[in-house]
Parts: structure tokens; sequence; C-alpha cells
């Protein structure tokens, strides 16, 4: 996401009109690993380690590195968002960004699970800016959802086995794994394997009032913690500054209906909740404020942070509205940050529709990973006195 400007300017630049698609790229062969991010037992994305620091109130803490897991008890399949700024309105096959995006938000969750990620030619940021201004993308959004559905079915066939899955996604990602739940899921037998799916990023729509309704016709969005089959959801907003009306994200046109919003970290909760949250502290996107000063100790020395509490989250649901409201902790004292970013920016100003999309990963992924963990771990056998 952090390309967005380019994608805008490439689609509307004379040389590349809104509505201009490159020549074709064949369907990718899911069968052929090259076609896969991620995969379990492979030397790949998900398997580099990922140094850490914890941010602390005190300072820097400690340093870790995540490792895949041996013998995880259920698999993660993972689409990621909108990253690629090919020209046209579909990327091809050439992995470039999508790197990035798949240490960040996905490649911690080889720890609890066996991860799966297949490349695919995805909406382009020029696709997001060219719908932006009244272009239809319709085919290049069937496109794209084209591959994430072929790449489901190979996974089903060659891999899955009848073992349980979480699906992972966000923003793009959460629109694919959206339409693969309507289609490929719901309904079906398969539908009893999903342990959860974390969809982030994408408006969920539910009727006012209800859990289970309108994006989904049978899934509901998930009130527990130990709920199983359910959909995690939400989009991220500065607390005080709630998506306005229309906005991208926050706000349904449809009346009647509101945009789901799941705490991840206390899912069914109403009230503010500490979040567990991992950064990169290397980026250069513009930041409301100006750049980070993490710690008062200097620059981090590893380009993660782990910073439990330093962000809570709260659920707002008011009218077509929907959202996680995001605040940062000021303690008197205390070396860490209180700022955050996450908002979009162009040209030197931050999309208020979009709210804090880009933190909308970061902000809890300490809290999906223990979750996941939580519900793939076996049923403790009782102790008789």
């Amino acid at each position: 996401m952090e390309k967005f400007i380019t994608g805008v300017i490439a689609a509307l630049s004379p040389a590349q009109p809104a509505n201009a698609q490159a020549a074709p790229v064949p369907p990718p062969d899911y069968a052929v690993q090259a076609n896969w991010l991620c995969l379990p037992g492979r030397k790949d994305a998900c398997s580099d380690p990922l140094p850490t620091t914890a941010l602390t109130a005190a300072g820097y803490g400690s340093n870790g590195q995540v490792a895949p897991a041996r013998n995880a008890p259920v698999d993660c399949f993972y689409v990621y968002p909108t990253m690629s700024g090919d020209s046209g309105l579909n990327s091809d096959l050439v992995v470039r960004e999508e790197i990035g995006a798949v240490k960040s938000q996905f490649a911690r969750f080889a720890s609890v699970c066996r991860p799966f990620a297949p490349v695919y030619r995805q909406m382009t940021l020029g696709a997001v800016a060219a719908s932006a201004f009244g272009s239809d993308i319709k085919a290049a959004g069937e496109l794209a959802y084209a591959d994430v559905a072929r790449a489901w079915r190979a996974y089903l066939a060659n891999s899955n086995k009848g073992r349980p899955f979480v699906l992972i996604g966000h923003s793009q990602g959460s629109l694919m794994l959206q339409e693969l739940i309507k289609r490929e899921i719901e309904g079906k037998p398969i539908a009893r394997q999903m342990v959860r799916a974390i969809l982030p990023g994408y408006n969920t729509l539910v009727p006012q009032g209800r859990t289970v309704g309108g994006t989904f016709q049978s899934t509901p969005i998930c009130t527990t913690a130990s709920q199983r089959g359910c959909v995690m959801s939400w989009v991220s907003f500065r607390d005080g500054n709630p998506p306005p009306d229309a906005a991208m994200f926050g706000w349904s046109a449809a009346p009647g209906m509101t945009v789901a919003c799941t705490n991840p970290a206390s899912p069914g909760s109403t009230v503010w909740q500490p979040l567990d949250s991992y950064w990169y502290t290397r980026s250069t996107y513009p930041v409301p404020g100006g750049p980070i000063a993490w710690s008062s100790e200097g620059p981090p020395p590893t380009a993660y942070v782990r910073a439990e509490g330093l962000t809570s989250g709260k659920c707002v649901t008011n009218g077509r509205r929907g959202y996680l409201s995001l605040r940062t902790a000021t303690v008197p004292g205390s070396k860490r940050t209180s700022r955050i970013g996450g908002e979009v920016g162009i040209g030197g100003m931050f999309l208020p529709g979009w709210g804090m999309h880009l933190a909308d990963m970061s902000v809890a992924q300490g809290d999906l990973l223990r979750q996941i963990a939580e519900l793939s771990a076996p049923p403790r056998t009782a102790v008789r006195p």
C-alpha cells in the first residue's frame, strides 16, 4: 500500500489511461511451487526469521525472532492486499512488492499454522485509482478472484487432507476471501473445517443489530474468543476521526446495513481493549505529525518492534458506520512513543475515508496469533482429584 501515489499517477497518466489494460498474463498453475509465496516446509518469505525487539515503557527490551512451527495442527491460507504498481488493471506474476506484505502481515503466522500464500493477478494500484474515478473494474476483479479460487482448489486437492484452516487477508485480500467464502465455502461441507476467517481492511456488511446476513448468508461475525466458523472483520480509524459519510471504509452504502466490527483483541467486546501490536519501523511512508521516534533511546535495533498495550481499540457501531477506533497511551515518564501511523497519504494529504487502513493488521497481530494458537490447541483432559 505504500506505493498508492504511484498507482494513482499511473492510472491517470496520458501514457496509461485509467481504463487501459496490459496484455493478459496466462493464469498461474498452482501445481508449480513458484506460484506460491509461502508453502509449509520450504525456505521462503514465511520461513525467514523476523528479528523483533520489545518496545516497552522502560525502553527497548528483549530481542526475539519467529520460528515456523513444526507439525502445526491448523493451516492458514493468506491473500495479500493491493500492492502491485504494474501497468494495467491486473498485475503480472512477477513477485516484487508482494514480499513486503507477506513478511509484515503473514510470516509470523507460520509460528502457529502451516502457511499457504498464492501469487495472484491482483487488481493493481492503478485499478484502485481508476475505480475511485469511476472506471468499471469488475472484469479485473473477477480475473483476480479466479486465481485465488484456483489456488484454493489446488490447496484443497493437494495439501488440506481434511485439516482445519484459517483464512487471512487484508484489503483486496479480504475482498477476495469474502468472495471465496460466498462461492466456495459457505453452505458446503468444507465450511466445517473453517476455524476462523480474519478479514480486516475491507467492509463486511451485516444488518444493523445483527451478526449474520449481509455480505454472508450464514457465516456469522465472531462474538466470542472461542467461537469457530466465524468471521473477524474491522476497519481502523483514529479515535475522534470517525469515517465520514460515503467513506471508502467504515460506512455502508446500503440502507439498513452497517459495517461489522470485531475487536481483534477480544471478539464481541464493545469496550476499549489493549492491543498486542507488531510494527515495521523502517518505513519511509508519511505519518501525520512526521516520522515516528519509536523510543527516546534511539532507533530500534531491529526492523520490527512488538508493542503490547501501546494502542487500544474499541468497536464503534452507529447506524451505517462500523469501525475499530484506535487510540494510543500517553504514560508520564515512558520512553516509548505515543504515536502510530496508518493513514493513506496522497500528495501531502491523508484520505479521511480510508482511516488507518495501513495499520489494520499490524495493530493486533499478536492478538491474532494468540487466538489461532488457542483455537487450534487440543482440548484439555480433565484431571481427577
